[in-house]
């Protein structure tokens, strides 16, 4: 007898629901969401959903949480002067209002800016060159929009600790009264 084309192959059946755990398994770590029982370990209803509904970074990018700094650790940065921070705007937008104490590269120039020796950096920009364990790196613009492309330029880099401020320049004037 000739099975019927409308029957799907008896080994379609079986792969759906193994690319659906293999996923489950790479995307979020399937030991933190499993739940033990007669000593063997199954993933809850709950994780599985999890896997499904929820959302990680894409591959190069950072998590929101980690590599953002607030308006107010922004100040408290640059009051204790424990900051390095770098405005990635335009010259001309820069000279027309600045956070005190940045220092600007235009983001087409951060790459090769961050790649200089640290005494051509020093010569080119009078401040100290950021080295790639500092975690006190703060990238900002003027919305928050060029910093996050900053953030994965210097990612790509090794600045692995480096952050950016989301509010940008628009949010200092309006919360600085500038």
């Amino acid at each position: 007898m000739r099975p019927s084309l409308m029957t799907p192959p008896r080994t379609c059946l079986h792969v759906a629901p193994v690319l659906a755990m293999l996923s489950f398994v790479l995307s979020r770590g399937f030991c933190l969401t499993a739940a033990e029982v007669g000593g063997r370990t199954y993933p809850t209803f709950g994780s599985l959903s999890r896997a499904f509904t929820t959302s990680t970074p894409k591959c190069g990018e950072a998590s929101e949480s980690g590599s953002v700094v607030t308006h107010s650790q922004l100040k408290t940065m640059l009051s204790s002067g424990d900051i390095q921070l770098f405005d990635v705007r335009q010259p001309d937008e820069y000279l027309a209002g600045r956070i005190p104490g940045a220092v600007n590269i235009p983001l087409g120039t951060l790459e090769e800016s961050l790649k200089l020796s640290p005494e051509h950096f020093q010569q080119t920009f009078q401040v100290k060159a950021p080295g790639k364990d500092d975690d006190n790196i703060v990238f900002h613009c003027k919305t928050g929009g060029r910093s996050s492309r900053a953030l994965d330029v210097a990612l790509k880099l090794g600045f692995h600790r480096a952050r950016h401020y989301k509010g940008g320049y628009t949010e200092w004037a309006a919360q600085e009264g500038n």
